[in-house]
């Protein structure tokens, strides 16, 4: 199980035989603490090698649904299947043995603040596999080089800033070469433009790896710019979950008010409003009362790869599902995604178009995207 990465110190390049991250199948699942229901009856499926967001306000269960995923918790009923093995009822064993293809990165990084980062990454090479010790160092200066923080080996988690720790997490999340990355509001204590930075990462790093990315985030830059496909947790359930473009052309209230960052909608102070205060909201907004924010609409962009990266898999897959679906989708949701896709295709075409010119192998080239070590990013 697993795959090859090979490194080339001369060249500063490595590149990797790919292999399809695997696919995550939930279905009916549902989750109480006591008398309190965290939500029910989520049915959802993570595309295999693709990047996918779960948006909601606080408290909404984000968390608690990547701790089940992985099987930390229990949910009360449903499934979660993973190369056939239900984790949410299987043994012990197998879901040890399944848990094996996850990667998490927490919102932390939760590093082990008396080991250096190169010890930190190297954690799980030396706890769960046999290998020597100059096959982890080879592992870990490889993931090390992958996040730019190449140089930084020997500092503490206390020595740098919530970015780097931030990229030093990721590192060592991807040091077992999981197929399965979870990631928990990576954008947590960073500024916009290390939010940048980390979003550039994970779309690299699936690039690369063609692992199946699963990122729970309040950040609506990032919602909207980074991820294949989105969902959203609202009032206990799974409001919606697919493509990027169907749910950024949605008119469903709660998503739209979520994504736009408005008061005016169901979401309030504690999570759902009753239909006076809503009405009130409304009848003030109409009046030109309270904060004026511009209405977000149309689809943006999907954030591209760094240059010398390969080319993400994922991207021409989900297009597909998209032109499959298009045609149940509301006429202007349909003119939109066009548009969207047709864009799509002439950058993606540019893009190649430069990488030949430029004669660039199929490989990634860390300097051409990695921020530096020395900075606070």
């Amino acid at each position: 199980m697993g795959h090859t990465l090979r490194w080339s110190g001369s060249s500063r390049s490595y590149w990797k035989e790919f292999r399809v991250g695997v696919e995550v199948v939930v279905t009916d699942l549902t989750k109480s603490f006591g008398k309190q229901r965290i939500w029910g009856d989520v049915t959802l499926t993570l595309p295999h090698g693709e990047v996918s967001a779960l948006l909601g306000p606080s408290g909404t269960g984000k968390s608690v649904f990547l701790k089940s995923l992985i099987g930390l918790l229990k949910p009360d009923k449903g499934s979660i299947f993973i190369r056939d093995v239900d984790i949410a009822n299987c043994s012990e064993r197998k879901l040890y043995e399944t848990r094996k293809l996850f990667g998490v990165l927490f919102q932390d990084g939760a590093l082990f603040g008396s080991m250096n980062l190169f010890d930190n990454v190297a954690f799980p090479l030396r706890e769960h596999t046999k290998k020597s010790e100059k096959e982890v160092a080879d592992i870990v200066m490889q993931k090390m080089m992958m996040v730019g923080l190449q140089g930084a080996e020997k500092k503490l988690p206390g020595e740098i800033s919530g970015g780097m720790r931030k990229r030093a997490g990721l590192a060592r999340a991807m040091v077992l070469e999981p197929e399965i990355i979870l990631v928990d509001e990576p954008d947590s204590g960073l500024d916009p433009v290390r939010t940048s930075y980390i979003s550039q990462l994970f779309l690299d790093v699936n690039a690369q790896s063609d692992a199946t990315f699963l990122i729970v985030t309040h950040n609506i830059n990032m919602a909207r710019t980074v991820p294949d496909n989105l969902g959203m947790l609202f009032r206990r359930e799974l409001v919606m979950f697919g493509p990027r473009e169907v749910l950024l052309t949605s008119e469903e209230p709660v998503v739209k008010q979520f994504l736009n960052g408005h008061m005016n909608g169901p979401i309030g102070m504690s999570e759902e409003k009753d239909q006076a205060t809503m009405a009130a909201e409304a009848a003030a907004a109409a009046a030109g009362q309270g904060p004026l924010l511009e209405e977000v609409s149309g689809i943006p962009p999907q954030m591209q790869c760094s240059p010398g990266v390969p080319e993400r898999q994922a991207v021409g897959r989900r297009q597909q599902r998209v032109l499959e679906m298009l045609h149940t989708l509301p006429p202007a949701a349909q003119a939109a995604i066009r548009e969207l896709l047709d864009k799509e295709h002439a950058q993606e075409t540019a893009t190649r178009a430069w990488a030949a010119s430029q004669n660039q192998p199929d490989g990634i080239h860390a300097d051409a995207f990695a921020p530096s070590v020395t900075g606070n990013g």
